[in-house]
C-alpha cells in the first residue's frame, strides 16, 4: 500500500486530487487561471468543498477561458450568483472576472501567465522536505512577493496564504511529505 501525506484519504475525490494533481507542475495558462479562481473561492472554506464543485465551476466559467470570463458583464455575475454549484459570494465571483482581465494583461506583458507566475520560484519547482504538516508554512517569502505583485497589478483574493496554496496546487512547490510516495515522484 502506498504511503501518502495523510489528508483526503477518506474522500475519493481528494485522494485522486492528491495522487494525480496536487504538487504536479502546471504550465497551461487555462489551468493556471482555473486554480487561481478556485484557490480564491476557497478563502474561508475547505479545499474539499471547492474540489467537489470544480466541474460546476468549469461549466459556469466557460472552461476557465480567460478571454470569455474577462468579457463577463453584470448579467453574467448575476447568473453565477444563481448557480447552485458555485460559491455564491459576489466578491469572489467579481474577483474571478477581474482576475481574468488582469491575467490577459499579464499575458500581453510576459507572453504567458505561466512565465509570470513561475518566475516567483525561478522557473522550477521548489522541493521541500517536510516530515509533518506542522512544519509547513502558511506563507513564504515567494508567496508574499507573488501576492504583493498580483495586488499591484489589480488582482484580488490573492493574499500570501492563498498564493502559497496556489503554489502548492500548481506544483511551484512540492510540499508532499517526504514519507509520501508523491514526494519522490515529483522530485525526480
Amino acid at each position: 500500500m502506498k504511503q501518502r501525506c495523510g489528508w483526503g484519504t477518506n474522500d475519493l475525490e481528494m485522494l485522486k486530487y492528491h495522487d494525480e494533481e496536487w504538487g504536479a507542475p502546471i504550465h497551461d495558462d487555462r489551468r493556471l487561471f482555473e486554480m487561481l479562481v478556485l484557490e480564491g473561492a476557497q478563502a474561508g472554506l475547505s479545499w474539499s468543498t471547492i474540489l467537489h464543485r470544480r466541474e460546476h465551476y468549469r461549466r459556469a466559467f466557460d472552461g476557465f477561458d480567460a478571454i470569455k470570463v474577462a468579457a463577463y458583464t453584470e448579467k453574467d455575475v448575476e447568473r453565477l450568483l444563481g448557480e447552485p454549484g458555485v460559491i455564491r459570494n459576489r466578491r469572489k465571483i467579481e474577483s474571478a472576472v477581474n482576475n481574468a482581465k488582469r491575467l490577459l494583461e499579464v499575458q500581453r506583458e510576459f507572453g504567458s501567465f505561466d512565465a509570470y507566475v513561475w518566475g516567483f520560484v525561478g522557473g522550477g519547482p521548489r522541493v521541500n522536505h517536510f516530515t509533518s504538516f506542522r512544519e509547513m508554512p502558511a506563507e513564504t517569502e515567494e508567496s508574499k512577493a507573488m501576492s504583493a505583485d498580483l495586488k499591484r497589478r489589480g488582482f484580488s483574493f490573492v493574499g500570501p496564504t492563498i498564493c502559497y496554496a496556489y503554489m502548492q496546487s500548481v506544483g511551484m512547490v512540492n510540499d508532499h511529505l517526504v514519507t509520501c510516495y508523491r514526494h519522490s515522484e515529483l522530485s525526480g
